[in-house]
């Protein structure tokens, strides 16, 4: 039976750091990006998102006024 050694048992270690013990990192720096372009499915996407999230809270609402007697 062979023993290993100290040595032998940290070549395959991983050490883990934690974010704030770290080295601090270069932020990105946004001031002269500008606005993005938008493919037309992602501007659909959202279009569609926005108006369903509309139907949403006007269902909210309808609801809440139906339980109050008004409508």
């Amino acid at each position: 039976m062979t023993t290993m050694t100290s040595e032998a048992n940290y070549d395959n270690c991983f050490y883990v750091i934690h974010p704030l013990d770290d080295q601090i990192e270069e932020k990105c720096q946004i001031e002269g990006l500008g606005l993005m372009t938008l493919t037309p499915t992602v501007k659909y996407s959202l279009l569609s998102l926005r108006l369903y999230l509309f139907l949403m809270v006007g269902l909210v609402f309808y609801r809440a006024l139906h339980e109050m007697g008004i409508c």
